[in-house]
């Protein structure tokens, strides 16, 4: 009579454990931050996966990929440096390669913001080149977009910017368009206030 008791009671607890090991998850899709991320003394990096745009003059498709990393030094502004790394699908000529590096300033507005996203202006400028080989490039870039936190240190973003390229700096052509990107960014937090 024991053994049954032993083994029924043990079939219990089993049945209760296995029970409680069970975990129900869902994907989580934003996070309350406040500003807690975009304070003074963090860090940020991350970058835009994907950048597709088109140019007026050149009548070219282009993707890009925009690793960065930024520094706050103030409450919601952070500066920081980003590269470029490009292809140019140029109708009727050979694909170009594009590269460059820029210094940034970016700024989120606490207008408008929400305790899981965040607005922001995000200005450029650098030097670049290309395949071609017609040398060093001017090139500026003004956007705005909107920072949403999945978790307390990751944000998904979208930017729609206005970026301007002037390959040679003596002539007075230069080129411009528009451009959407899709990107991250990870804030790391800095030393404790």
């Amino acid at each position: 009579m024991k053994k049954v008791l032993l083994s029924g009671l043990f079939a219990v607890a089993l049945a209760f454990g296995s029970y409680a090991q069970r975990i129900e998850t869902v994907p989580q899709t934003s996070e309350n931050v406040g500003m807690a991320p975009i304070q003074q003394g963090n860090w940020m990096v991350g970058g835009s996966v994907g950048s597709l745009g088109y140019s007026f003059e050149g009548k070219n498709f282009n993707i890009q990929v925009n690793p960065r990393a930024g520094y706050f030094i103030s409450d919601g502004i952070a500066i920081g440096a980003q590269a470029a790394l490009g292809l140019d699908a140029i109708s009727g000529e050979d694909n170009v390669w594009n590269y460059g590096i820029a210094p940034f300033v970016r700024y989120y507005f606490p207008e408008g913001s929400s305790s899981t996203g965040r607005f922001f202006g995000h200005g450029n400028v650098g030097i670049g080149g290309s395949s071609r080989g017609d040398g060093a490039s001017f090139e500026a870039g003004i956007a705005g977009g909107y920072a949403h936190f999945i978790t307390r240190n990751v944000a998904l973003e979208t930017t729609l910017g206005y970026n301007y390229s002037k390959a040679n700096l003596n002539s007075s052509g230069g080129a411009s368009g528009l451009g959407v990107s899709v990107g991250f960014q990870i804030y790391l937090p800095g030393r404790a206030r």
